[in-house]
Protein backbone atom coordinates (compact mmCIF):
# COMPACT_ATOMS: atom_id res chain seq x y z
CA UNK A 1 0.00 0.00 0.00
CA UNK A 2 1.07 3.34 -0.73
CA UNK A 3 2.14 5.53 1.60
CA UNK A 4 -0.77 8.69 2.85
CA UNK A 5 1.70 11.28 1.17
CA UNK A 6 2.15 9.57 -1.66
CA UNK A 7 -1.41 8.63 -2.26
CA UNK A 8 -2.51 12.60 -1.62
CA UNK A 9 0.48 13.49 -4.34
CA UNK A 10 -0.68 11.42 -6.84
CA UNK A 11 -4.33 11.86 -6.44
CA UNK A 12 -3.72 16.00 -6.17
CA UNK A 13 -5.76 16.60 -9.48
CA UNK A 14 -5.49 20.92 -9.81
CA UNK A 15 -1.85 21.11 -9.56
CA UNK A 16 0.42 19.64 -12.08
CA UNK A 17 3.64 20.23 -10.42
CA UNK A 18 2.65 18.52 -6.83
CA UNK A 19 1.15 15.13 -9.00
CA UNK A 20 4.70 15.22 -11.02
CA UNK A 21 5.98 15.08 -7.96
CA UNK A 22 4.14 12.20 -6.72
CA UNK A 23 4.91 10.35 -10.35
CA UNK A 24 8.31 10.56 -9.69
CA UNK A 25 8.15 9.31 -5.84
CA UNK A 26 6.17 6.26 -6.92
CA UNK A 27 8.63 5.62 -10.03
CA UNK A 28 11.61 5.78 -7.35
CA UNK A 29 10.07 3.64 -5.19
CA UNK A 30 8.77 0.98 -7.63
CA UNK A 31 13.05 1.15 -8.67
CA UNK A 32 14.02 1.04 -4.85
CA UNK A 33 11.56 -2.23 -4.45
CA UNK A 34 12.85 -3.82 -7.41
CA UNK A 35 16.61 -3.13 -6.67
CA UNK A 36 16.13 -4.29 -2.67
CA UNK A 37 14.49 -7.39 -3.89
CA UNK A 38 17.55 -7.96 -6.25
CA UNK A 39 20.49 -7.43 -3.87
CA UNK A 40 18.77 -9.36 -1.68
CA UNK A 41 18.42 -12.31 -3.95
CA UNK A 42 21.85 -11.71 -5.23
CA UNK A 43 23.87 -11.26 -1.70
CA UNK A 44 23.82 -14.67 -1.75
CA UNK A 45 26.18 -14.69 -4.90
CA UNK A 46 29.06 -12.08 -3.89
CA UNK A 47 27.28 -9.33 -6.11
CA UNK A 48 24.79 -6.61 -6.31
CA UNK A 49 22.84 -5.40 -9.56
CA UNK A 50 25.58 -3.04 -10.27
CA UNK A 51 27.56 -5.88 -10.49
CA UNK A 52 25.71 -8.45 -12.13
CA UNK A 53 24.80 -5.57 -14.43
CA UNK A 54 28.19 -5.27 -15.58
CA UNK A 55 28.97 -9.06 -15.61
CA UNK A 56 25.86 -9.39 -18.08
CA UNK A 57 27.22 -6.31 -20.02
CA UNK A 58 30.48 -8.54 -20.20
CA UNK A 59 28.51 -10.95 -21.66
CA UNK A 60 26.88 -9.31 -23.91
CA UNK A 61 29.05 -7.38 -25.26
CA UNK A 62 32.33 -9.35 -24.53
CA UNK A 63 35.73 -8.31 -23.38
CA UNK A 64 35.91 -4.96 -22.94
CA UNK A 65 37.95 -1.89 -22.05
CA UNK A 66 36.68 -0.14 -18.80
CA UNK A 67 36.00 2.99 -20.71
CA UNK A 68 33.62 1.12 -23.27
CA UNK A 69 31.72 -0.31 -20.12
CA UNK A 70 31.47 3.54 -19.02
CA UNK A 71 29.75 4.47 -22.06
CA UNK A 72 27.42 0.94 -22.34
CA UNK A 73 26.33 1.38 -18.74
CA UNK A 74 25.98 5.18 -18.15
CA UNK A 75 28.36 4.46 -14.98
CA UNK A 76 30.60 6.89 -13.85
CA UNK A 77 34.68 6.14 -14.17
CA UNK A 78 34.88 6.18 -10.33
CA UNK A 79 32.79 3.42 -9.88
CA UNK A 80 33.20 1.96 -12.56
CA UNK A 81 36.63 1.74 -11.44
CA UNK A 82 35.36 0.77 -8.19
CA UNK A 83 33.00 -1.96 -9.17
CA UNK A 84 35.66 -3.56 -11.65
CA UNK A 85 38.21 -3.92 -8.41
CA UNK A 86 35.09 -5.92 -6.33
CA UNK A 87 34.15 -8.17 -9.36
CA UNK A 88 37.99 -8.78 -9.78
CA UNK A 89 38.83 -9.28 -6.42
CA UNK A 90 35.59 -12.07 -5.90
CA UNK A 91 37.31 -13.49 -8.91
CA UNK A 92 34.27 -13.02 -11.53
CA UNK A 93 36.30 -10.96 -13.67
CA UNK A 94 39.86 -10.90 -15.21
CA UNK A 95 41.82 -7.26 -15.98
CA UNK A 96 44.33 -7.81 -18.64
CA UNK A 97 46.27 -4.98 -20.38
CA UNK A 98 44.44 -4.66 -23.78
CA UNK A 99 46.39 -6.03 -26.76
CA UNK A 100 45.94 -3.05 -28.94
CA UNK A 101 46.40 -0.51 -26.29
CA UNK A 102 49.13 -1.58 -23.45
CA UNK A 103 47.95 1.57 -21.54
CA UNK A 104 43.80 0.41 -21.29
CA UNK A 105 42.67 -2.84 -19.67
CA UNK A 106 40.74 -5.48 -21.26
CA UNK A 107 37.92 -6.36 -18.51
CA UNK A 108 36.42 -10.33 -19.62
CA UNK A 109 34.20 -13.09 -17.59
CA UNK A 110 35.84 -15.98 -15.36
CA UNK A 111 34.46 -18.93 -15.36
CA UNK A 112 33.29 -18.17 -11.93
CA UNK A 113 31.64 -14.71 -13.51
CA UNK A 114 29.67 -16.91 -15.57
CA UNK A 115 28.34 -19.55 -13.08
CA UNK A 116 27.64 -16.21 -11.06
CA UNK A 117 25.19 -15.07 -14.19
CA UNK A 118 23.40 -18.10 -14.39
CA UNK A 119 22.90 -17.65 -10.44
CA UNK A 120 21.87 -14.00 -10.94
CA UNK A 121 19.46 -14.90 -13.84
CA UNK A 122 17.68 -17.36 -11.46
CA UNK A 123 17.71 -14.48 -9.02
CA UNK A 124 16.19 -11.87 -11.30
CA UNK A 125 13.38 -14.31 -12.79
CA UNK A 126 12.08 -14.79 -9.76
CA UNK A 127 12.14 -11.52 -8.11
CA UNK A 128 11.01 -10.45 -11.38
CA UNK A 129 7.98 -12.98 -10.86
CA UNK A 130 7.07 -10.85 -7.34
CA UNK A 131 6.98 -7.23 -9.12
CA UNK A 132 5.68 -8.36 -12.22
CA UNK A 133 3.67 -11.22 -12.06
CA UNK A 134 0.61 -9.61 -11.53
CA UNK A 135 0.94 -8.05 -14.57
CA UNK A 136 0.11 -9.60 -18.41
CA UNK A 137 2.57 -9.71 -21.20
CA UNK A 138 0.84 -7.05 -22.53
CA UNK A 139 0.90 -5.00 -19.96
CA UNK A 140 4.88 -5.79 -19.60
CA UNK A 141 5.14 -4.63 -22.84
CA UNK A 142 3.04 -1.32 -22.42
CA UNK A 143 5.43 -0.72 -19.47
CA UNK A 144 8.58 -0.90 -20.93
CA UNK A 145 7.23 1.11 -24.02
CA UNK A 146 5.98 3.74 -21.23
CA UNK A 147 9.39 3.91 -19.17
CA UNK A 148 11.33 4.34 -22.63
CA UNK A 149 10.04 7.37 -23.35
CA UNK A 150 10.43 8.06 -19.68
CA UNK A 151 13.77 7.94 -20.16
CA UNK A 152 14.89 8.74 -23.32
CA UNK A 153 15.72 12.45 -23.79
CA UNK A 154 13.27 14.85 -24.85
CA UNK A 155 14.94 16.06 -28.07
CA UNK A 156 14.51 12.19 -29.66
CA UNK A 157 10.67 12.38 -29.77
Amino acid sequence: MLDDLLERLLSEGGDPAVRHVGLGMLLAAAHNRSRAGMNDELRALGVDVRGFSMLLALEMYGPSSQRRLIDITGIDKSTMVRIVDELEEAGLVRRERAPHDRRAHSISLTPDGTRTLEGGRRAGAEVGERLFGRLDGDERDRLVALLRRIAEPADAD
